[in-house]
């Protein structure tokens, strides 16, 4: 039996970078989305630095994330100034104070303005777009050439829904920030990446969606689940550095 020639495949692949060695923060990587972008990236070989509000979950999470990668992480409130400082310093102190990627992930729910009070109001906005912007500019004066930032934003800001116009301010503002933003960092071969998740399973979507109504939703294929916005946020960050997959809309193939 002749030996089989071995197969040309230069053109049938591009360059993708791995993530083995890359120190990345995430934000809001304690629960839902953000977690499972943490735990996927560990397990590729990143060093993760992760933060959340609630010890607990910080704890659930920095264990399922050692069992598969390394990681580190923070209990604070990204919403309040001295919770974003706390954070990178101890971002800092755990990455060396130099980073790759950073993915901004944190957020609230948020409705309609003629349900909440003003003080409930402004941290809403201050979480879900706020502090989007403030991490953001953040983790770019910590990275040098080479960079990606890559934020979780909502089709909410496409679909524009009523009685979400609170959360539709917020995206949207983070939708418009992150192509401003992407042509600002671009000479510095720093990318900026926009994900915008339909309707996601998390704890995020307490109590309109229960655990049992969730996994329901996600059988019926009307609802994603939180790593399948992870391998997206895998694919933007494995390109080539000429490549920018500048925004993703990751939608359930059926409607909810």
């Amino acid at each position: 039996m002749a030996s089989q020639t071995a197969l040309d495949l230069s053109d049938a692949h591009t360059l993708q970078p791995g993530l083995d060695g890359k120190r990345i923060v995430v934000t809001g990587g304690t629960t839902g989305i953000g977690r499972a972008i943490a735990i996927l990236l560990a397990s590729e070989g990143a060093q993760v630095f992760i933060c959340g509000r609630d010890e607990q979950h910080l704890a659930d999470a920095l264990d399922r994330i050692n069992q598969v990668g390394k990681g580190d992480g923070v209990a604070v409130d990204l919403a309040r100034p001295e919770g974003m400082r706390r954070f990178w310093s101890a971002a800092d102190a755990s990455l060396g104070g130099a980073l790759d990627v950073a993915v901004i992930n944190a957020a609230v729910p948020a409705e309609t303005p003629m349900d909440v009070n003003e003080e409930e109001l402004r941290y809403q906005l201050e979480t879900d777009l706020v502090a989007y912007v403030i991490a953001s500019r953040e983790a770019a004066r910590r990275m040098t050439k080479g960079g990606d930032i890559v934020l979780i934003g909502s089709m909410s800001a496409v679909s524009r829904n009523k009685g979400s116009s609170v959360y539709v301010a917020a995206k949207s503002g983070v939708q418009g920030f992150a192509a401003s933003f992407r042509e600002e960092m671009a000479p510095r071969n720093i990318k900026v990446g926009l994900i915008e998740p339909g309707l996601t399973g998390a704890d995020f979507q307490y109590p309109e969606y229960s655990d049992e109504e969730q996994r329901a939703a996600i059988h019926a294929e009307k609802m994603l689940r939180a790593e399948d916005i992870a391998a997206a946020t895998h694919f933007m960050l494995t390109q080539p550095r000429r490549t920018a997959v500048s925004l993703m809309q990751v939608e359930p193939r059926l409607e909810s």
